[in-house]
């Protein structure tokens, strides 16, 4: 019974979070955004048949993450995005236990893998006049980061092939979109032309986490 308490308190706070994103209030947004993975968080430890100390480390990293990048600036951009960073191999590690390597098809990952890292260069090529030096390295890097935990994602779902995997795949390739968004939304120019404020950001964001972690729920039952 718990656990769908702390899922509608996630989708009510989520909800109200997207509205906010969307009228772009800051205040407001700030106000909401260290509820959301706390009672993702609260879902997934009730909800587990199983509790995975690494699923946990994923999104208390990423809780983490969302608090330090309330703060304006770029050395709280860069602690925020370390904190995820730490998140996506926790992601990793949450994967590779389900995963039988000899029954990867690496005709796929490995096609699929380099077109996320592309993607990542070219988000981060459209982006070099516009962000300070010091951060398009790291920025890469992090979406490196993220990169590989789709392919890990991606792995998962071929040796399994049900709807639990497939819906941890999705889930990861919303966290990707969430960061490319992010990105473009912080350091493009031309922000009109892009997407509305954060609300992108944050819808792909918040499904993103919600379905991974009701993927490895699901595929655990």
């Amino acid at each position: 019974m718990l656990q769908y308490v702390f899922l509608g308190l996630f989708a009510v706070f989520s909800l109200i979070h997207l509205y906010h994103s969307w009228t772009d209030d800051s205040k407001k947004r700030a106000v909401t955004k260290p509820f959301l993975l706390l009672f993702l968080l609260l879902y997934y430890i009730f909800a587990a048949d199983k509790i995975n100390v690494f699923l946990i480390v994923a999104l208390a990293t990423s809780w983490l993450g969302d608090v330090l990048l309330i703060p304006k600036g770029d050395m709280w951009f860069t602690l925020g995005g370390i904190s995820f960073s730490f998140c996506h191999l926790a992601f990793i590690t949450v994967y590779i236990p389900n995963i039988d390597f000899s029954l990867v098809k690496w005709y796929i990952v490995i096609p699929a893998a380099l077109i996320y890292y592309a993607v990542s260069l070219k988000i981060i090529a459209s982006l070099k006049k516009s962000t300070p030096k010091k951060m398009l390295i790291p920025m890469y890097l992090y979406l490196i980061a993220n990169s590989t935990m789709n392919a890990f994602a991606l792995m998962q779902l071929i040796v399994y092939m049900n709807a639990a995997s497939l819906i941890a795949y999705i889930g990861a390739l919303l966290f990707f979109i969430s960061d490319c968004t992010l990105f473009l939304v912080r350091y493009h120019t031309n922000k009109e032309l892009i997407f509305k404020k954060h609300f992108v950001v944050m819808l792909t964001y918040l499904l993103g986490e919600f379905m991974i972690t009701l993927g490895i729920v699901l595929l655990n039952k």
